[in-house]
């Protein structure tokens, strides 16, 4: 195992071990996706899929290691997915609080990886909530790279 050079602890290479599945009687799972696009650089502020809706703020590792994230964490909201370490985050506070200033958002989640680079996304929520000047009931969930959550 290694790491990029990067010197970040979720950069270092690591193999997950996992029992082999028989997939042949599985259901495949149905997507809860009910947007388009979804990158938070794209998603227009006033998008009328983020009226009066839960937005679930996801980082983008966080599909692709945990297996039920449709399930578990999209069903039902709408979503903006971002990477605080490799997107350019200069306007994300600003778009995340025009997003939840116009909208009237009842509830927001933030999805986030365990490893350090993740918590820019959740204080980049806060900091957006706050600057909305709306009171907006926020919970963090947080994925570790097996795929389950930590809290």
């Amino acid at each position: 195992m290694g790491n990029l050079g990067c010197g970040c602890p979720g950069s270092m290479a690591k193999v997950i071990d996992r029992p082999a599945t028989d997939d042949t009687n599985s259901v495949k799972a149905v997507s809860e996706l009910r947007q388009w696009p979804v990158q938070l650089h794209l998603v227009p502020p006033s998008a009328p899929y983020f009226k009066d809706a839960e937005i679930l703020v996801c980082a983008d590792c966080v599909a692709f290691a945990m297996g039920s994230m449709h399930q578990d964490l999209l069903k039902g909201n709408a979503l903006a997915i971002a990477c605080p370490k490799l997107d350019d985050t200069t306007n994300y506070v600003d778009k995340l609080a025009q997003i939840f200033s116009a909208n009237n958002t009842p509830r927001v989640t933030v999805a986030i990886m365990e490893v350090p680079c993740c918590r820019g996304l959740d204080i980049m929520v806060k900091e957006a909530i706050q600057k909305s000047g709306q009171n907006i009931p926020l919970e963090t969930v947080i994925v570790g790279i097996d795929g389950n959550r930590r809290n």
